[in-house]
């Protein structure tokens, strides 16, 4: 078995509320029973079970720990630390950690200067790269119009977020949420914005979308994707200009092709949620659920693995 990266879910609440956030359809708390932070009677087992999941993905040739979750993972600053510690009682622990956020948090300030959680990431955590997932990347009001943050706080300032980024020397990913505003937008004017904000490495996420909705939340959410995602015409075309303007670097596990693109890394993910193609050798990812369990698809229980 292949895999890519393990996915640690962050428990944890979301500041958005995205429309068409498939992570609503798939947060049985029941069946993802948080053991590792609740169940302090069996604290030690839980641990263990925890540090043998992260062990059998790096038995498995992982070599990358993505924070990410269902919710916001800076929320839960704690758990975080918590899976640090326990990445140092490996064998042979993670050194390729990266975190997916929204962007919310990271500029907040620390009372002696700077911005207190980007310095704990990169020195604690020690975070190498930070994929910053966003609707659109040339206007943060109206990223904010797909994001839908809940508060004042969760609004992201698009600019000087990528800037302080830059500052504290992460790579930085720009991961677009494909939506229809991209239509307007030719791929030299998206990759010349992404250059502006200093990214070093860019992947275009096609929604995913649910084949055949099985209740209204599935139903609403689906709607949403079919009406507000880029056109299919628009993923051709910037494939298009990435094979002409760029240099192929390498096959990655899960099938995508890698090029370098006006000095940027470059990828196209049209399976987000790592559905397409059957059974096959290669996981795109492993995700590692509060439960202790390992899984190889968000969207189903019957995934688990380990």
């Amino acid at each position: 078995m292949k895999i890519q990266s393990l996915s640690i879910v962050v428990p944890g609440a979301c500041v958005n509320s995205c429309a068409c956030c498939v992570s609503k359809l798939h947060t049985d708390t029941d069946f993802y029973k948080n053991q590792i932070e609740k169940n302090y009677q069996f604290e030690a087992l839980y641990e263990q079970d925890y540090l043998d999941s992260m062990n059998f993905a790096r038995d498995n040739g992982c070599n990358t720990l993505m924070f990410t979750g269902d919710g916001e993972p800076l929320i839960n600053k704690t758990f975080i630390r918590k899976v640090v510690d326990l990445n140092k009682r490996l064998s042979l622990p993670f050194r390729w950690m990266e975190i997916q956020t929204s962007g919310v948090f990271l500029l907040e300030e620390a009372d002696n200067g700077g911005q207190k959680n980007l310095r704990w990431l990169r020195d604690f955590v020690r975070i190498k790269t930070i994929s910053l997932s966003l609707f659109n990347i040339f206007d943060s009001d109206l990223n904010a119009a797909y994001s839908r943050p809940k508060n004042e706080k969760a609004f992201v300032k698009i600019d000087e977020t990528c800037a302080a980024i830059r500052k504290y020397d992460f790579n930085l990913r720009l991961s677009l949420n494909m939506v229809d505003y991209y239509n307007d937008k030719t791929p030299a004017e998206i990759f010349e914005r992404a250059k502006t904000l200093g990214a070093n490495q860019i992947t275009f996420r096609v929604l995913y979308n649910t084949e055949i909705p099985q209740n209204d939340a599935e139903k609403e959410i689906a709607g949403w994707i079919i009406k507000h995602k880029a056109k299919e015409e628009k993923i051709q075309e910037i494939n298009d200009y990435i094979k002409k303007n760029g240099r192929l670097l390498e096959i990655l596990p899960f099938g995508a092709y890698r090029y370098s693109v006006h000095g940027m890394s470059c990828v196209v993910d049209d399976d987000c949620m790592n559905s397409n193609g059957g059974a096959k050798e290669e996981v795109k990812y492993l995700i590692l659920r509060p439960n202790c369990k390992l899984y190889t698809k968000w969207d189903d229980e019957g995934s688990i693995l380990f």
